[in-house]
């Protein structure tokens, strides 16, 4: 799947479109709390674009406000990452950089998208930070019939839009169900909002699970008592029958 595809499955307002150069400063100055964060971003980011400005009067979604977030504009940005590039800490640091939900396309190894919900800051009036997981998918990680059925779930058109919040969270379930048919091998999109909400936490449990097992694992390989190996063992068979648990709500 090309990044083209990707793109022209959204199907985004010409009125939406932006297409400008966003300078790495904007990343350095933002999104950058160290100076191990600042050479990732020099060293691993080749360009990042914004794409589009989905905002109420465009999209047919109001604004969404409550006690901890804004949700004025979705902002549509692509980054384009080079072959050595950490991905996964880049694309939190974008996500951190701009204070509206953003809708990430990525360009690596593959195409993949990103999102991760904002909320403001508790001690820091006027300035955002992610709310929850960033949720990052990698197209080519699916094979070609959950890939289509991905992309078919993805255009603006299809989305609900009582607010941009509900807007940005329907994106999110949408890649949640791309996730979850990695495991399950079909592309399924829930109607309920409790069946979306339960795929959430099972995926979650599945992923703090399948951490636990590996470092367990990593554990086994290095102890020298047989007792101690056997009570390992136990453990990643518990783990294991609850990580089967956690997949049969997907």
């Amino acid at each position: 799947m090309t990044l083209d595809e990707v793109i022209s499955a959204l199907d985004l307002p010409l009125a939406s479109r932006v297409d400008q150069r966003v300078p790495k400063k904007l990343l350095l100055e933002n999104g950058a709390p160290t100076a191990a964060d600042k050479r990732l971003i020099n060293e691993g980011i080749e360009d990042i674009q914004w794409l589009a400005a989905l905002k109420p009067a465009i999209v047919g979604a109001p604004e969404f406000r409550d006690a901890t977030r804004e949700y004025l504009e979705i902002a549509v940005i692509q980054l384009k990452l080079r072959a050595t590039a950490k991905a996964n800490r880049l694309i939190e640091l974008v996500h951190r950089a701009i204070p509206y939900p953003v809708l990430l396309i990525v360009i690596g190894e593959s195409p993949g998208l990103s999102t991760a919900h904002k909320r403001q800051a508790l001690n820091e009036p006027g300035k955002t930070v992610i709310d929850g997981d960033v949720v990052t998918i990698d197209l080519a990680a699916a094979p070609e019939h959950i890939q289509q059925s991905f992309i078919q779930a993805m255009p603006l058109a299809i989305q609900p839009r009582n607010t941009l919040y509900v807007l940005y969270q329907a994106w999110l379930d949408v890649m949640l169900a791309f996730q979850a048919a990695l495991v399950t091998g079909s592309f399924k999109i829930f109607d309920s909002t409790s069946q979306a909400e339960a795929r959430r936490e099972a995926l979650h449990a599945g992923l703090e699970l399948q951490d636990q097992i590996e470092s367990l694992r990593a554990a086994a390989g290095k102890a020298s008592q047989m007792a101690r190996q056997v009570e390992i063992n136990l453990e990643i068979k518990r783990l294991q029958a609850a990580l089967l648990q956690a997949q049969a709500q997907l």
